[in-house]
């Protein structure tokens, strides 16, 4: 190869890391195939999703890129500035489908939400690893107050089910900075102790969501359609599936919200039991090979903030799965690499650019 050739793929892969890439890569073509069999071949549709990954991929390249102590002094301003979104959400954002989730700012219209999945796990890792040598109580309180304030504002929306999985992504990273176990088991009792509180606290259709998790078949054509339909399309898959493009479910238009955050009953119906143990084999592995480089991150802030975006990453696909498969209620999750949507692959990318970035800058950090 010439040498100037060489030179330019070594610039465009130095911070890669191939095998997550590659295991990316593989989702991402599983969903683009879904999606044209979701959307019944709709070549607009699917060139538009092929658009949002190519631009994802150059965003995940770009963070890749970014050593991790720029991401560390990013972290706090980043956090400050998704907050202030959020609150501009609150003041100004336009209300879609009775929820005011999104912000217009001019060119496009953006949601605040997506961001605060990338700066709070950021600004909580910076915050103790900045504090790690004097680690005491009122690090974790502080620590707590960091991710209320987000989640009380994202719950303002309403958004119960994102409110929900960024504090769980925060949740995650106070945890694995050595949150202590009579902490945690007091947090719990509080929690089962408040659930008659926060049950009352709910909005209508937010009770009416776990009631149907419970009984679906109460409003077979209401709010319990799409559990029903979802879960018989993931049964009528059965061991082989029925082929792509050839989903019954599917294509009789059985299937709500087919191309966002039901796409998984797309392939489950299509590609059977045996499909499935494929997707969550390539999921596991994505998850594996991010949990290897969490290991072997340098420092507490690279730990902490791959551990938080590996579990929050198995967090999403798990409640993703579980909702179509009817375990868990429908709170409104895509499926990660595989649902339709730019902002959601975006934050992913940023999140997996992260991960290759703390893995391909180890050696030039001290340990």
């Amino acid at each position: 190869m010439h040498p100037a050739l060489r030179r330019i793929g070594h610039f465009f892969t130095r911070h890669i890391d191939g095998v997550l890439l590659t295991a990316v890569l593989l989702l991402m073509v599983t969903g683009l195939l879904t999606l044209f069999s979701a959307s019944n071949g709709n070549l607009v549709r699917t060139s538009g999703q092929l658009l949002n990954m190519m631009v994802a991929l150059a965003v995940m390249w770009v963070f890749a890129n970014v050593p991790p102590h720029v991401l560390q002094r990013m972290a706090l301003p980043l956090f400050g500035l998704g907050v202030a979104l959020l609150v501009g959400v609150a003041l100004f954002g336009e209300i879609v489908n009775g929820a005011r989730r999104w912000l217009d700012i001019g060119i496009t219209r953006i949601q605040p939400s997506e961001l605060m999945r990338i700066a709070l796990p950021m600004a909580l890792a910076w915050y103790f690893n900045r504090n790690e040598a004097t680690l005491r109580l009122r690090n974790f309180l502080v620590a707590a107050l960091m991710l209320a304030i987000p989640a009380a504002l994202i719950l303002r929306q309403p958004d119960l089910g994102t409110a929900l999985l960024i504090s769980a992504s925060g949740a995650y990273l106070i945890f694995l900075a050595g949150l202590p176990w009579r902490i945690i088991i007091a947090l719990g009792v509080a929690v089962a102790c408040s659930m008659p509180f926060l049950w009352s606290a709910m909005h209508d259709y937010q009770r009416q969501r776990v009631m149907t998790l419970i009984d679906p078949t109460a409003d077979p054509l209401g709010s319990g359609y799409h559990t029903i339909q979802s879960t018989i399309a993931v049964g009528s898959g059965g061991i082989l599936g029925k082929g792509w493009m050839n989903g019954t479910q599917t294509h009789l238009d059985f299937i709500p919200e087919r191309t966002t955050d039901f796409i998984f009953a797309v392939y489950a119906e299509e590609f059977g039991l045996i499909g499935n143990l494929v997707l969550l084999a390539m999921l596991l592995f994505v998850i594996a090979r991010a949990m290897m480089i969490t290991a072997n991150a340098p420092t507490l802030f690279t730990r902490l903030l791959a551990g938080s975006i590996t579990m929050t990453f198995c967090t999403y696909a798990f409640v993703n799965m579980g909702m179509v498969s009817g375990i868990l209620p429908v709170v409104g999750v895509p499926l990660p690499l595989i649902s339709y949507g730019g902002t959601s692959l975006v934050s992913i990318c940023i999140s997996f650019g992260i991960l290759m970035s703390i893995n391909t800058h180890k050696k030039l950090v001290q340990t």
